[in-house]
């Protein structure tokens, strides 16, 4: 691509609820780019951005699908578009985090059907957190029951000052045909091509949409003081005056227009996409923020700039291996370059530069400043990283943390063969370096995979399979129980094997006595006289310690204990290190058995953030769970944090059903607390 280029750049993540339209958008705009000879629909399994087997077998979108395109905008200038299709569900927004990372403009989509819903929400949330502009697209005004004019006021409910709409529908339902172009004032009348003929507005909307003209031309106009002056004074600005100020207040997060579009019919897409480009900001008009040192950098969009690159996103391919995405964030990239990996200072060469169309790769020489590229078997280089020249002023800069999501739901994994055993390991790795918000962790002798939600762990687990040959089993993971001695008791811990040659001897007395909760373990040496050589104490604490780990009578480790060992025997000829590591573990087992023990269990901290429509059933959910409320935080835009302690026990399915008692409107996090005494009849048999 002609370094000229980044200026017309166009990286447009489409974010919004599950089922909104947005894989059905992305391919009405390939298709009236000319990049489809048909649109591929979503029932069928044939789009451009789904078409992982996952995917297609459920009708959704779970990954971050790319679809770049060329379009040449009324304005007369040929535009290279990007966009980014990503999920709606909550399991999966790993990828709408990693999208905003690198798009210049968020395309919030919403129903016209379902209107404002809990997806709607979280994207708008998170890309006011990312910082990205925004704008709206109202999509199936073609379908029954659809209603723009409702979720107009549904979205100004929501979102408050600064919805811009500059499109009003021309019939709805099946008799959605055009819109009226509120800044131009005309009709436009679409054909079953998707192509349109300008009009004069049909007589039934025409007071309407003046009504909104001026309405949106001083809303406008109300941000650039030079222009309101002159409307003030009674000159009206033109459409393409009211465009260039529109767009500079869409780059600075003043304004969000809100448009029209059908991606069954193609009513309104042509006109999308030249707004897209038209009002969407270029590379150029924002910098990118870096990390050097402890200084925040701001890095301009120079394709004659020294190279830097963002890796954004990374997945498995089963022919290639691993692709890892990037934007580049100054110069311009060159198939054969060496890079510097600026957070672990290894050198990466750039074997084959491409652009990735959904699964397609396009083999590129060059990618500069603002576009997404694509490149195989960056091994070294995982999600989040920066590579620049070794020796420019890059090579002193590391990414900005990313987002950190925590997971919220768990499954304990069994391979089903000696193979899969062998393999897990590896591939589970690859599989997170994929999809950050995944995690593995290791829990007693479980693998314990975690994620944001059991749809996740379930295509997780699906590409476990496929991608990676590896199969597994699973199961809930277990609860992390403790056990603590009751009461302070004396006991005695022998070994005697002496029944010719080399035997076992070895007798410790302990005294073995409970710690506050959160204590721990300690070890006290008392011996006096030497009872127990000094070169047999250790052996002592190393037994003392295996038995604690072992578990005490319910099978659970034991945790908050102190064990003294006073006195004991030895034999010059028959002791040793294993012979006093078991006398010592024998004893520790005899004290638990006197004594008892207490059961622990662990408790979480969990903070539940939700409207506050919905706080009531929240808390009374969180109490039926044993849980105790810390605290109530009210929020901005009417939502309410509520913190608890609840015990892991209850949590197993929390988020799950979190989701359905909110009508998924929560974000919940959960972290590991303190322990606390299990109810007795509570313990697990």
């Amino acid at each position: 691509m002609d370094q000229a280029m980044t200026p017309r750049i166009r990286t447009v993540a489409l974010v919004g609820a599950a089922g909104s339209g947005k894989t059905t958008l992305t391919e009405s705009l390939l298709h009236r780019a000319g990049v489809l000879t048909r649109a591929g629909r979503v029932e069928d399994g044939s789009t451009v951005t789904d078409h992982e087997p996952e995917e297609i077998a459920r009708g959704i979108s779970l990954g971050l699908g790319v679809a770049p395109f060329p379009w040449t905008a009324t304005d007369g200038n040929a535009y290279d578009v990007t966009l980014l299709d990503t999920p709606g569900s909550a399991d999966f927004a790993g990828a709408v985090d990693a999208a905003l990372t690198a798009a210049d403009l968020a395309l919030v989509v919403v129903s016209a059907v379902d209107g404002v819903q809990a997806g709607t929400h979280a994207a708008w949330r998170l890309a006011a957190e990312a910082g990205v502009p925004r704008m709206v697209v109202v999509t199936k005004e073609d379908k029954a029951r659809a209603d723009f004019r409702h979720v107009l006021a549904d979205l100004r409910a929501a979102f408050g000052d600064g919805l811009v709409p500059l499109e009003l529908p021309l019939g709805e339902e099946t008799s959605f045909t055009g819109v009226a172009d509120v800044l131009s004032e005309q009709g436009l009348a679409y054909d079953r091509e998707g192509r349109h003929r300008t009009e004069a507005l049909p007589a039934g909307i025409a007071d309407e949409e003046h009504r909104l003209h001026d309405e949106v031309t001083e809303e406008i106009v109300a941000h650039d003081d030079d222009q309101l002056e002159r409307y003030l004074s009674g000159e009206v600005p033109t459409p393409a005056e009211l465009e260039s100020t529109l767009a500079q207040e869409v780059r600075t997060g003043e304004a969000f227009p809100v448009l029209l579009a059908s991606g069954v019919t193609g009513v309104g897409v042509d006109r999308l996409a030249d707004l897209l480009c038209e009002l969407g900001p270029s590379p150029t008009d924002r910098t990118a923020r870096v990390q050097a040192g402890k200084t925040v950098v701001e890095v301009a969009a120079d394709p004659a700039g020294p190279t830097l690159l963002y890796a954004f996103r990374t997945l498995a391919d089963p022919f290639v291996g691993q692709v890892t995405m990037f934007k580049v964030l100054s110069g311009t990239v060159r198939n054969g370059d060496r890079l510097l990996n600026t957070a672990t200072r290894t050198e990466e060469r750039i074997p084959g530069l491409f652009r990735l169309r959904g699964k397609e790769h396009l083999p590129v020489d060059a990618v500069p400043a603002g576009q997404i590229g694509a490149v195989a078997k960056l091994t070294g280089t995982p999600s989040g990283s920066l590579l620049a020249e070794r020796t420019g002023p890059g090579a002193s800069m590391t990414a900005r943390p990313p987002r950190v999501r925590d997971t919220v739901y768990a499954l304990a994994l069994e391979p089903v063969t000696q193979s899969d055993d062998d393999r897990l390991s590896a591939a589970l790795a690859r599989l997170t370096a994929e999809d950050p918000t995944l995690s593995i962790d290791r829990t007693g002798e479980s693998t314990v995979l975690r994620g944001l939600g059991d749809t996740h762990l379930a295509v997780a687990l699906e590409r476990l399979a496929r991608v990676f040959g590896v199969h597994v089993s699973t199961s809930p993971v277990p609860v992390g129980y403790r056990e603590t001695i009751r009461r302070p008791v004396e006991a005695e811990g022998k070994v005697k094997k002496q029944s010719g040659g080399h035997g076992q001897f070895a007798v410790v007395q302990l005294r073995v006595s409970p710690l506050p909760h959160g204590s721990g373990f300690e070890f006290v040496d008392a011996i006096v006289g030497g009872a127990i050589p000094r070169t047999y104490v250790q052996a002592v604490h190393k037994g003392v310690i295996e038995a604690m780990a072992s578990g005490g009578p319910h099978g659970y480790p034991v945790v908050d204990l102190r064990v003294e060992v006073y006195d004991g025997k030895s034999h010059s000829v028959d002791s040793s290190d294993m012979a006093f590591r078991t006398a010592a573990g024998n004893g520790v087992r005899e004290a638990l058995h006197s004594a008892g023990t207490t059961v622990l269990e662990p408790i979480s901290r969990v903070s539940v953030t939700v409207p506050i429509s919905a706080q009531g059933d929240v808390m009374s959910d969180l109490s039926a769970r044993r849980g105790h409320i810390n605290a109530t935080t009210s929020l901005d835009d009417g939502l309410v944090q509520i913190d608890a302690s609840v015990p892991e026990a209850e949590l197993g399915r929390y988020v799950l059903d979190l989701r359905s008692l909110t009508g998924g409107r929560a974000e919940l996090t959960m972290a590991p607390g303190t322990f606390e005494v299990c109810p007795d009849h509570l313990v697990p048999a």
